[in-house]
């Protein structure tokens, strides 16, 4: 089995793993680098469990392969608070009840962040076209929509996502 050596920033820490040729982001993520917050879905690309941010813009880690983000920078949602408190996204779905389960959460708010990035006030039909690479199961969407709503108006992305987006994380 063919092994490499990688150099990844995550969450603004430096790592230097042996990894196998093969590894996904999102196994590397969970299990190389201990943040289970990135959950593994479907492993097809479908759920959108796994977002994350890698080198500014979402990606679906479980169709990334771990020596293609060698050299990079990967944002999970662990990577989110700021100063020890929520993301404006992360308090957007908490104060909008934008979740049941759970499951789907971590790669949905990543998903809002990243459209947030993107568009600094989207209409519900942009959030519902931006965060469309992730189900949900229980919600429906509309609080789903309601909290990114609702994060776009009390401080966007936030801070640590900002920084992320510009290469200084």
């Amino acid at each position: 089995m063919s092994h490499h050596k990688v150099r990844i920033s995550v969450n603004g820490t430096a790592g230097e793993d042996e990894i196998e040729s093969r590894q996904l982001l999102v196994h590397y993520l969970r299990e190389t680098r201990g943040l289970t917050g990135t959950h593994v879905g479907c492993d097809t690309s479908n759920c959108g469990a796994c977002t994350v941010m890698l080198d500014g813009k979402t990606v679906k880690s479980c169709t990334v392969l771990t020596v293609a983000a060698d050299g990079g920078d990967v944002l999970t949602v662990e990577g989110l608070d700021e100063q020890g408190e929520m993301s404006p996204v992360q308090k957007g779905f908490q104060a909008c009840h934008g979740l049941q389960c759970g499951y789907c959460t971590p790669g949905m708010v990543m998903a809002a962040t990243g459209l947030l990035l993107e568009q600094e006030n989207p209409d519900d039909a942009a959030i519902r076209e931006g965060i469309e690479g992730n189900l949900c199961r229980c919600t429906g969407y509309d609080m789903i929509v309601d909290s990114v709503r609702w994060a776009a108006e009390h401080g966007g992305p936030g801070t640590a996502a900002r920084a992320h987006a510009n290469g200084r994380n």
